[in-house]
This record gives C-alpha cells, structure tokens and sequence, in this order.
C-alpha cells in the first residue's frame, strides 16, 4: 500500500477532525513569527498602561528604555540552557544512545508511546534536549522500521516526540521555578527578597504525580489515536536515512592544534565542574539556573573528545539562540513598563476580583496559556506574567509555588498548539505544522486537564 503525504493522509488523530480543526487552522494561517508578537505585545501593553494607569507617553517610554536591560543575566542563562541541551544532544555517546533507543520498539503502537516517554523525559532533564531527541528518536525509529517491515505513521511519531515537550517546565531546567530559586532574580522584589526552594516547586509531591500522571494518560492517549492495522499511513520516504553526524575532521599540524585535538583540557574542565558541584550541594546549597547550566557543561565536557569537537557543536548549536537574543530585551522593556507605570498592580488587582484560593491555580494556567500564544519563550512569559501573578497570589493569600506552577503549566501547556517551538523539531523531521496538528492537539486536551485537575486539588 502506498504512502499518502501527512497533509492528505486519512487517518489523522479525532481532535484534527472536531472541534480542534478550526482553532489549528487559525493557527496555522495566522500566527506571525514570535518576534511579530514581542514587537505588537510591547505596542499594547504601551497602550494599556497609558490608558488604564494615566501614565504619559514619556513615563511609558522611559520604563520601557530603563528596563530594556533588566532581564541581561537571565537572557544569558536562557540561551545557556537551550545551547547546552542543543550540544548534549548532538555528542556522540547521545547519538549512539538514540539508536539503540531507536531498535526497542517492535510495532507501531508502541513505538508512538516510546518516542513520546522518551522526549517526556529528556525534556524532565533540559528542554533544549527533549526538544532535539524527540525530533531525532522519530526519525531513527523510522528508517529502523522501515528496514524491519514495520509501517509506522511518520508525522505521529514526530507530533509522540514533539509532545513531550509538554512536560519540560515542570523538571530540572524549569525556568520559572529555577528564577524563584535563584537570588536576587527579576522575581525577587515579587517574592519580598526571598526565594522559593524547588523542593516547593518542581520536587514538590503534587508536581511529581502531576509529571506521571500527565505521561501516562498522554501514552495511553497516543496508543488510543495510533492508525488501525489496515489504515493508510505516511512512512517515511526511501530517500530519507537516518540523521548523519558530520564528523570534526580538523588537521593536526601545529602544537597547537594536537593541544586542541586533546582530551585531557575537556576532561580536567569537566571533572573540576563535578567537584564544584559535588561541593556545592555537599554545602547546603540549593538549584538554581545557573547550578543547572554548569551541570549540563560538566557533561558535555566530559562526552565531547575534544576541544575540537566542543567547538564544532556550538557552532551548530549556535544558531538556535539567536530569536531568543533579540527578544528578551523586548520582553524586559514590557516588565519596565508594567512596573513602572504600575500596571502590574492594575492586572494582579483585576485577577483578585474573579479568582479565589480555590480557583486561582486554574486561573493562572489559563491565563498563562493564552499569554503564552504572544510570548512563547518560558523565559520571557515569566518575566511578563510572573510578577502579576505572584501579587495576585499574595493578595489571595495563595501559596506563591503554586502561582510559579501554575504559569509553568500555561507556558508549557499550549505548546502544543504554538507553533514556535516545534519549528527545529519539523526541520529535523522535513514536516509542517499541519502533519503534526492534529495529534499534538491530542496532548494539549490530555495533558490540560490532568493539570487543572493537579492545581485545584493542591489548592484545596
């Protein structure tokens, strides 16, 4: 039986068939890039602030001029995570690990549902990573099934490893419980000088079973919509093999370039990060963004050979941070002019007078997931929407790890239909967002209501 392309293909999951079709084709036609909607969000919370605070145009330029540079550092450890999952992911030990990975599954079904445990908890350990091995574990899981007989529906897997991303804000490099743990951050004045542990946060019990329970009702939601035995399918093209790993073929002629091509600089860097960080905890000291960073370098430092080849993944890592370079400065400018011409207040006051304690953890992950639709970076959500909500949690009375739990629900929530982050993972995968669409909308109804469900009951 012949393969039709994604577009067209006739099994696609129920959610593309209903009443999701609409909102995917809206999204799909009409979402601008995510730098169109940093640049009109700032024109509208301008206009906001100059209407609903009495602020004038000059106090609402000059927030926006003085907090242009207020998110520097973060920016810096927002770039860091995502380059760093980028590199780890393309080292040679990962790359191996994906194709061993790649032979485990024996039929279709279980292979939807693997690719998507995978990512889920590659994305647990660094978004940046989840984001590249999802995309490269369906590929390789493809061309595997293809030479072993086994037909499997190519965009599903893609839209099984994309879908993991759908946990990432709830593990080890979630920027916004990471920013609350981390001293003197933006959120810092929002949480009257102190800190929230991510023991409150991302290793708190009720977001631990939050994690499972979003992986195993989204598994079963996968082996649920997985094409009947006998459906037609799109298998990857004969053309396409698997992902090929351009070696660093660097000449060794000079001193200077055996001193390169060694491993033992990498190797003494990377073990003198582990002692750091071995001594760090062994102190009392707790996780923070940039603990995390230097634990995905410590790794990276000890997988790569060489200087050599840690250089030559960056510069294929590169290219990944450059939106996020110049957007933030554009989100900082938004936090400036929120703060300083008190619209924060006016926001915070306005989700007060329709939330409860009860009712606000779903609250914010709505709001949050809107929001996200206009800031799809985590990072820059956080700096936008954290404060807000963080006051109107201290006006409730609400635990403040709730409200960061709650923003990180949102952000990572209508992921799946945001289409701004599945861009890499479509490029590694050669698809579009309307092959993948349907399923990830899937996820976005599964995983949404087992976290509604995990705020109301930890509000209770």
């Amino acid at each position: 039986m012949s393969a039709q392309k994604p577009s067209t293909q006739v099994n696609a999951a129920a959610a593309s068939k209903g009443i999701m079709r609409p909102v995917n084709r809206f999204l799909e036609q009409w979402i601008p890039s995510a730098l169109t909607f940093a640049i009109v969000l700032t024109l509208i919370v301008a206009v906001l602030a100059f209407i609903l605070t009495g602020a004038s145009p000059l106090d609402v330029v000059t927030g926006w001029g003085e907090g242009l540079a207020g998110l520097l550092a973060f920016m810096t450890q927002m770039c860091l995570i995502l380059l760093l999952g980028h590199i780890l992911a393309n080292t040679e030990p990962v790359q191996k690990l994906l194709t061993r990975l790649a032979r485990v599954p024996g039929s279709p079904a279980f292979a939807y549902v693997f690719v998507f445990v995978v990512a889920a908890v590659a994305s647990l350990i660094t978004w940046g990573l989840g984001l590249v091995v999802g995309a490269l574990l369906a590929r390789e899981i493809a061309v595997q099934a293809r030479t072993r007989g086994i037909k499997v529906h190519f965009p599903l897997l893609v839209a099984a490893g994309y879908s993991g991303f759908v946990v990432w804000h709830m593990g080890y490099s979630g920027s916004g419980p990471l920013t609350a743990a981390t001293p003197d951050s933006f959120l810092a004045e929002s949480l009257g000088g102190e800190v929230i542990p991510v023991s409150e946060t991302i290793f708190s019990t009720w977001n631990l079973l939050a994690i499972l329970a979003v992986i195993v009702v989204c598994a079963v939601l996968f082996f649920l919509v997985a094409p009947k035995k006998d459906a037609l399918v799109y298998e990857l093209p004969e053309s396409i093999a698997s992902e090929s790993r351009s070696t660093v073929d660097e000449e060794v002629v000079t001193p200077a370039d055996r001193i390169d091509a060694s491993r033992i600089l990498t190797l003494i860097v990377g073990l003198a990060l582990v002692i750091y960080l071995a001594v760090h905890f062994a102190q009392g000291g707790g996780l923070t963004l940039d603990i995390v960073n230097w634990s995905f370098l410590a790794l990276i430092f000890l997988l790569v050979k060489n200087p050599f080849e840690l250089i030559h993944l960056t510069k294929g890592a590169a290219s990944n941070v450059g939106e996020i370079l110049l957007q933030f400065p554009l989100y900082a400018g938004i936090l400036g002019i929120m703060s300083g011409t008190g619209l924060i207040a006016v926001f915070s006051d306005a989700l007060v007078s329709v939330a409860n304690p009860t009712t606000f953890g779903i609250l914010a992950l709505l709001s949050a997931g809107i929001v996200n639709f206009f800031v799809p970076s985590g990072g820059g959500q956080f700096a936008v929407q954290g404060p807000i909500m963080l006051d109107a949690a201290n006006q409730l009375g609400v635990d403040p790890s709730v409200a960061i739990m709650a923003v990180s629900y949102g952000d990572q929530w209508t992921n799946m239909l945001q289409p701004f982050w599945a861009l890499p993972v479509l490029a590694i995968a050669g698809l579009k967002m309307r092959d993948i669409l349907g399923y990830t909308s899937v996820t976005f109804l599964g995983s949404g209501v087992v976290m509604a469900a995990a705020l109301f009951f930890v509000s209770l």
